[in-house]
């Protein structure tokens, strides 16, 4: 499971596990009783029960819907089963009273010091979530390695990590691969770019200093303009493509080289983000051991595919599918005898789901500083001691909406075979563009004419934002944010602020929008302390800390405080008009599994995203309201409300934590 072993105020354990299943529990029991409800009132049976969350706390806690899905097999008015049910469940574990609301609706109010004290206990003794059986793989980041990793690639890479760290937290065994295409027509380009441009072979690639990455983006430009001056040029990249696919040749050793050290950069980017990854697996391995022959005999075996004999795609292979789309998508070999990525792509997802007799060779390719292994693929000898990779009943691939219907023919590829669970287990988590505001793009150094309202960006023209460009911008605005706020700051501690907070604004900004929605990147708005942002989620745990760093300066001892307040009666804070405020913040809280679960069914990572500054928000307004810790107007008040930033912190450890959001010591 995610751990966290960030400092904490002095003599507190940390959080270092997993929260509390606390909402889930909750309404796991309360559905067994009402189900047993049920069946002493009307003898009879309710297989399916749905909760709901009342607009306001005076309304109740949750909500029961059961009365209106009885109705109509009881021939009876919800209102009256509701009554009935209302009646029962008052006494039942967990609960203070149950009324009956609107046309049959059954709200439930909580035994909040109960509530309270089983939210902290799970806080302070973590339990990791039951585990799931089945291997999950999410594929993301994905880049071509033939250039600088630009922002939408790191909007990619941080929904992927984001949700493999969510199905981890809970209990899926998730092992995360990026796909390395290193015989695609961008790296083919690049070498074009390479042999025919600049006049270099391998020695004096090798001889290149300096960022490799941002060298081969301006290449990549100039080759797109080369092709645009004389027909004959493009036949250039179908002969490199054909020299790569075969190997064992100059051309193919090039490839090979400027892959290699491209993705060594892509890595070192992703690592500033806090992203990293389990294998490497190269589209060259494939094609050398064969996995896309193995898979065309069994597609050509079952009649899944057939060749061309007219039309636009004569000579080709195409997947047979009823699905109306893009014609060129379902060609899987073109007439000039190259695989596409669709074909390719089909391999490698019945490799990963365990449906192709064929297994990659492993090598070590990297350990971190942690002791985390990085693998790779190879089609040479290989090393022992790898992990099981592939053999996954589900699998996640990371890939923009623009590769939709490309992904549905994979999909069909997979279900064309008769592995039709397999099929049903293949997901593609969609997701849309990112597009810059006029301000950050100039800020950049983009020259952007007072009409538009977005700037678009253009890896072939190269127009577009580096992904370290943009971090390091944003690591210099925050440097210079932290040192306005305070001047006299020792540079390593702002920097290292500067650093969390940059990271945190650009994951949170990437995060907070759903999957499917553009996203208009700027800066500005991205690091801004107020609204929702990831500096504003941060500054809540930072805030939190400091009160207990305040007490202890006082004199306070933090860990009797918190002894001190589990020992008390929490009726009159949660009942009062303190408890109107702090009863929301405990509830949401204790929301955070069930949030992180619906964002694995929904693979939709912003759930967790918007929780977490929902949470925050609600201790900024809890506070706000002048409930202060330090200046408590009694010890038992000061210690109940010393628990309650305690139960705080623990929980947006481990919430930013989800999100990959690092927290500074301070702002």
């Amino acid at each position: 499971m995610l751990g966290i072993t960030r400092g904490g105020p002095r003599g507190v354990d940390r959080y270092n596990g997993a929260f509390g299943v606390m909402i889930l529990d909750l309404q796991e029991r309360l559905a067994e009783a009402i189900r047993r409800a049920v069946r002493a009132a009307f003898d009879a049976d309710l297989p399916a029960l749905a909760f709901q969350y009342p607009p306001r706390a005076e309304m109740g806690d949750l909500a029961l819907t059961a009365p209106f899905d009885l109705a109509k097999t009881l021939r009876r008015k919800p209102r009256e089963i509701a009554e009935r049910l209302a009646a029962e469940l008052g006494a039942a574990p967990g609960v203070r009273k149950a009324e009956v609301a609107g046309g049959g609706y059954v709200n439930l109010f909580l035994d909040r010091p109960a509530f309270a004290r089983e939210l902290y206990g799970r806080l302070r003794e973590p339990r990791p979530a039951a585990r799931i059986p089945g291997r999950v793989i999410v594929e993301h980041t994905s880049i071509n390695p033939n250039k600088a990793a630009h922002v939408g690639h790191v909007r990619n890479a941080t929904l992927g990590d984001t949700f493999v760290r969510v199905l981890r937290h809970r209990g899926r065994e998730v092992g995360v691969q990026n796909y390395i295409d290193d015989t695609g027509v961008q790296v083919a380009d690049v070498v074009v770019g390479f042999l025919s441009l600049e006049k270099k072979g391998l020695a004096e690639v090798e001889r290149l200093t300096g960022r490799f990455d941002y060298y081969c983006w301006d290449l990549y430009a100039r080759v797109g303009d080369f092709y645009a001056e004389e027909a004959g040029h493009k036949a250039l990249q179908g002969e490199a493509l054909h020299a790569i696919e075969a190997g064992g040749n100059e051309t193919a050793r090039l490839a090979a080289h400027v892959a290699a050290r491209i993705v060594d950069c892509h890595l070192a980017t992703m690592e500033r983000l806090g992203i990293r990854y389990d294998l490497l697996a190269h589209e060259s391995d494939i094609l050398r051991l064969h996995f896309w022959e193995r898979a065309f005999e069994l597609l050509r075996a079952q009649g899944a595919i057939r060749l061309e004999r007219e039309g636009k795609n004569e000579g080709c292979w195409v997947l047979a599918m009823e699905d109306a789309g893009n014609d060129e998508d379902k060609v899987i070999v073109r007439s000039n005898g190259t695989v596409t990525y669709t074909g390719k792509d089909v391999a490698y997802q019945l490799w990963k789901l365990g449906k192709l007799d064929r297994d990659f060779r492993y090598l070590r390719h990297r350990t971190y500083a942690d002791g985390h292994v990085l693998w790779t693929t190879t089609s040479d000898e290989g090393e022992g001691g790898a992990p099981v990779f592939g053999h996954a009943s589900t699998v996640y691939n990371v890939i923009d909406v623009g590769q939709s219907y490309p992904q549905r023919v994979v999909k069909a590829g997979v279900a064309a075979l008769g592995h039709g669970d397999a099929s049903e287990g293949s997901f593609h988590l969609a997701y849309e563009k990112v597009v810059l505001s006029p301000a950050t793009a100039r800020a950049l150094g983009y020259d952007v004419s007072d009409e538009q309202t977005t700037v678009k960006v253009s890896g072939r023209k190269g127009l577009g934002v580096k992904a370290d460009d943009l971090i390091d911008a944003l690591v210099d605005k925050a440097r210079a944010e932290i040192e306005a706020r305070d001047p006299g700051r020792d540079p390593a501690d702002r920097d290292r602020a500067a650093r969390d907070v940059a990271v945190g604004a650009l994951r949170y900004f990437l995060l907070k929008f759903g999957r499917t929605k553009i996203i208009t990147f700027d800066m500005e708005e991205a690091l801004a302390f107020t609204g929702e942002t990831g500096p504003y989620v941060q500054n809540g745990v930072v805030r939190a800390r400091n009160i207990f760093a305040k007490l202890s300066a006082e004199g306070h001892d933090v860990p009797e405080l918190l002894q001190r307040a589990r020992a008390l009666d929490l009726a009159p804070l949660l009942d009062g008009d303190e408890g109107a405020e702090v009863w929301p913040l405990l509830v949401l809280m204790a929301r955070t599994e069930e949030v992180a679960e619906q964002a694995v069914r929904s693979q939709e990572v912003s759930l967790v995203a918007k929780h977490a500054f929902a949470v925050a928000q609600a201790f900024h307004g809890y506070y706000q309201k002048g409930y202060s810790v330090l200046y408590a107007e009694t010890e038992d008040l000061r210690a109940v409300r010393t628990l309650v930033v305690d139960a705080f912190i623990r929980q947006m450890e481990g919430l930013t934590d989800l999100l990959g959001i690092p927290v500074p010591e301070r702002m």
